[in-house]
């Protein structure tokens, strides 16, 4: 699934992080804790990376009531094994967990509130990560609009919390290119990109056999399915919506089954938590997915400096 979606704003957000990069103190990233490396966005590190002054990073894993807690864990121990990074567990529904943000900003300065010195820190994330509700919650005040569809900031805006930090709020956006196919209809899953630019049946397809190999107790149980049925659908997944479909009265004129509207079910019953805690990648995942996507690039590369190379031979 090839995903084009970079609004105009998005790019203008880019080159303003790029400038007031160097002015703040530490970067605050918020990602989905449900796809933590899918919902950092590259860009982040390489504009960290090209800096002259390198900043700690907060990785806040927001929504991670929605995720799998052990693989949460998984991801939190990798993300603290970088260098300058921290990461943090949290649900915006829980306002206590958000205030932790401002305790750990203070943890790694603990010198400025002694010096009356303020910690600037950017706060980042890709659209529908809960950035705005966690920026709400540590002002005490209603700043940030907030919206289930994703792209809601469209302009960066400082933001003084009161308690010796300022924060820089940026508007969320996506790369232009998302390398990882997988990565891609992880953030259609989770809502990360709008619905308009989505087939549901795609990415439905791709939710029902990623959940029938890691979570098929769930999909069993919020279904109502049976083990033959489970066992069935690892062979044929469109067999198993169909009976998904059944189970659900999702039926069309002469009793077919209404395929587009069971997907909508399967994807809308994730989001909304209806299945359970739900991770969509682990860490040795991304890891194989990563160097399948460096395979890829390489071989494209190669493809395209033998094609030059025989355009110009052609031309002698």
């Amino acid at each position: 699934m090839t995903i084009q979606w970079y609004p105009g704003h998005m790019y203008k957000a880019q080159k303003e992080i790029k400038e007031a990069l160097p002015k703040v103190d530490l970067v605050i990233e918020v990602v989905d804790a449900r796809i933590p490396y899918s919902s950092t966005n590259p860009m982040v590190a390489e504009l960290l990376s090209n800096s002259e002054h390198p900043k700690p990073v907060i990785r806040v894993l927001n929504k991670s009531d929605l995720a799998d807690p052990e693989v949460t864990e998984l991801w939190c121990k990798m993300f603290d094994s970088q260098h300058g990074t921290k990461s943090l567990p949290i649900s915006s529904k829980q306002p206590e967990q958000v205030k932790k943000i401002s305790r750990l900003c203070h943890k790694i300065f603990p010198d400025y509130l002694d010096k009356d010195k303020p910690v600037k820190a950017m706060i980042m994330g890709i659209p529908n990560v809960g950035k705005s509700t966690i920026i709400n919650i540590l002002s005490g005040r209603t700043i940030a609009k907030v919206g289930n569809e994703p792209a809601v900031t469209k302009r960066q805006q400082r933001i003084d919390l009161d308690n010796g930090i300022i924060l820089f709020d940026t508007p969320g956006f996506l790369w232009p290119k998302i390398e990882n196919t997988n990565s891609s209809y992880r953030l259609a899953i989770t809502g990360a990109i709008k619905d308009t630019v989505l087939e549901y049946d795609d990415i439905a397809y791709y939710a029902a056999e990623y959940f029938l190999e890691y979570y098929p107790e769930r999909l069993k149980k919020n279904f109502q399915l049976e083990d033959s049925q489970i066992k069935s659908g690892l062979s044929d997944i469109t067999q198993l919506l169909e009976v998904i479909g059944r189970k659900r009265g999702c039926l069309q004129a002469g009793g077919r089954i209404d395929l587009d509207r069971i997907c909508k079910i399967l994807i809308n019953e994730f989001r909304n938590f209806t299945m359970g805690a739900i991770s969509l990648e682990l860490p040795e995942m991304v890891e194989k997915e990563l160097v399948e996507v460096e395979a890829r690039l390489l071989a494209k590369e190669e493809k395209e400096a033998n094609r030059k190379k025989k355009k110009k031979k052609r031309r002698r």
